[in-house]
């Protein structure tokens, strides 16, 4: 962890982790190699057992989670302590009994200092629904609460071309290098990926190492993470916001 980046930069990380089941210490290993200043997660561990589980996982990857559990449907978002963090929200998204319940998490964030990168950016955790018709109406939920200076990252059960998918990717585009990502032995499935408001350009990074034994072991899925430039080309005409609850 550490690598040095650019004061307007920000790195987005999203991963699914399959409630903590797999190989925990592998899972960590992948974050810290990342070093995110962002890290939205799916299938964190539910109920109770979140406020168990996810603040010393959290630790151990360095990074902190703001306690919002309600209404998330298993996703979070933990953030570098570097970051200033404004507010954070959580969303529910309908599915049908008996399906396992879905949200969402949000936090607006900025970097640190003065300059024009110090302005928020809300970064939005999803996962969306097995059933097709509630992945579209879940996207079009996430979508409304959301300005323009945002950045939505999760595990959308479809790959482009999917009506979710595509929904997001109008609004937001695609960032994220569209590699499969499930399953994690053999990924051959892009479920997961990150977009972000155009004005968010896509920066080049230095190479990361992530062992492909920890990619393997730590999830049934694989992360994705993006490196953007927040800095802005032109003011915003509405400050994007955390969704309402």
């Amino acid at each position: 962890m550490g690598e040095a980046r650019a004061l307007h930069t920000l790195r987005v990380m999203s991963y699914n982790l399959h409630d903590l089941r797999d190989d925990r210490a592998a899972a960590i290993h992948n974050v810290r190699a990342v070093d995110p200043d962002v890290l939205c997660l799916q299938e964190v561990p539910r109920r109770l057992t979140t406020e168990i589980r996810l603040p010393p996982f959290a630790r151990a990857c360095g990074m902190v989670w703001h306690r919002r559990r309600l209404g998330t449907g298993g996703t979070a978002v933990l953030t570098s302590p570097r970051l200033v963090v404004h507010g954070v929200a959580t969303g529910r998204l309908p599915v049908r009994f008996p399906d396992r319940t879905r949200g969402y998490a949000a936090a607006t964030v900025s970097l640190p200092g003065s300059g024009p990168w110090a302005a928020p950016v809300t970064v939005v955790s999803v996962h969306l629904s097995l059933r097709a018709v509630e992945r579209a109406a879940h996207a079009a939920v996430v979508l409304q609460s959301l300005g323009e200076r945002a950045v939505v990252a999760g595990d959308l059960n479809e790959g482009p071309g999917g009506t979710a998918y595509d929904l997001v990717a109008a609004r937001y585009p695609a960032v994220s290098a569209g590699q499969p990502t499930f399953p994690a032995q053999r990924p051959t499935a892009p479920l997961d990926a990150v977009f972000a408001e155009r004005d968010l350009r896509v920066v080049p990074s230095a190479p990361v190492t992530v062992e492909e034994r920890d990619l393997r072991a730590g999830s049934d899925h694989r992360p994705v993470w993006v490196d953007l430039d927040v800095s802005p080309t032109s003011a915003p005409t509405e400050q994007s916001r955390p969704a309402p609850d």
